[in-house]
């Protein structure tokens, strides 16, 4: 019973509570131009939420729109991103070099209706254009590329966007768990290395697994008190109550990761990061579709999120394996 009152007050020391209160507020905007029908198209896509969503007053202020004429705005401090809109044949008459002095990533957006959605892999870094076709100003033509790579962008205040952007809020999702399943992932791995150390493993294996222990679930913990707080909810502790049910499966995912990477020595090191990557996939995925739906997952639809996960994950660590071993690390891939 103290163990668990101990796990519980580490735990608890872990969730920063101001610290996501802090991330919803924080200010940004968006400079949007080009085209003023698929712009109008766009700003209300963004604006337009389910009935239960609460937008915030000061929502519309963080889509701005550039002058006709194409002068800045005089302070740039909060901007995030410019977005250009134009339809097939635009994008060549557009003066965007103008636009890239004002080094923030820039948008190019082709709206044709008779071609498939598409874009680079990665987002634009500042003063870059990258180029983007969709078929129509509609979330799932951009959900494909687009949508990711604006949220890309936006490093620190993903919360912050999806609370006033409701049409961005499973996206910003997606962002902070794919983010927390990395640290997940790293801190997992960090110390399978440690339990396969010869005799520094010995002492401080056992450590190493407690300690991994807390600092994952508190990761998972603090991605659950962001997502719902980019839905909408003030963070606090009562809500962990509700949420609990989707961390709980996170402490056996972890005894296996530890059960089999004391059984394949080197392989272990990756399943245990891989499982830990998936848990934590599982955990956003799970706070996710309780803040869209209210209600949480069966036991089917997380299982087949953990093994997709699980999949993703292990496809990654192989490629570090590889990785690894082109700069002279010794040993096998998993099988």
């Amino acid at each position: 019973m103290f163990g668990a009152a101990a796990t519980y007050q580490r735990l608890r020391a872990t969730l920063n509570l101001n610290a996501v209160q802090a991330g919803a507020r924080r200010p940004f905007r968006f400079l949007l131009c080009g085209d003023p029908g698929l712009l109008a198209a766009f700003r209300h896509l963004l604006l337009s939420g389910q009935a239960s969503d609460a937008i915030p007053f000061d929502a519309a202020s963080t889509l701005e729109t550039l002058p006709a004429n194409g002068s800045p705005p005089a302070d740039l401090a909060d901007a995030k991103a410019i977005v250009f809109f134009g339809r097939p044949g635009d994008r060549a008459g557009a003066r965007l070099e103008d636009l890239t002095a004002l080094n923030l990533p820039l948008f190019a957006l082709t709206v044709d209706p008779d071609a498939p959605a598409a874009g680079p892999p990665a987002a634009p870094r500042p003063g870059e254009v990258a180029d983007y076709v969709v078929p129509a100003i509609e979330i799932e033509a951009l959900r494909g590329r687009f949508l990711p790579h604006l949220i890309d962008v936006c490093k620190g205040i993903e919360i912050a966007v999806g609370r006033r952007l409701p049409a961005l809020r499973t996206t910003v999702a997606a962002k902070l768990t794919r983010d927390a399943a990395l640290n997940a992932l790293k801190v997992a791995g960090a110390s399978a290395v440690v339990d396969h150390v010869p005799v520094l493993g010995v002492v401080l294996g056992a450590f190493a697994s407690a300690g991994d222990m807390v600092a994952i679930t508190g990761i998972q913990m603090m991605l659950m008190l962001q997502i719902s707080a980019t839905f909408g909810k003030d963070p606090d502790m009562a809500r962990m109550w509700e949420l609990l049910p989707i961390v709980g499966g996170g402490f056996g995912f972890r005894a296996l990761a530890r059960e089999l990477s004391g059984f394949i020595p080197v392989g272990g090191i990756l399943i245990k990061a891989a499982i830990a990557y998936a848990g934590t996939v599982v955990v956003g995925e799970g706070a996710t579709f309780y803040e869209q739906h209210g209600r949480h997952m069966t036991a089917s639809d997380a299982s087949k999120v953990y093994d997709d996960a699980k999949t993703l994950a292990m496809q990654f660590a192989r490629d570090m394996f590889s990785r690894l071993n082109k700069n002279g690390g010794n040993g096998t891939p998993p099988s």
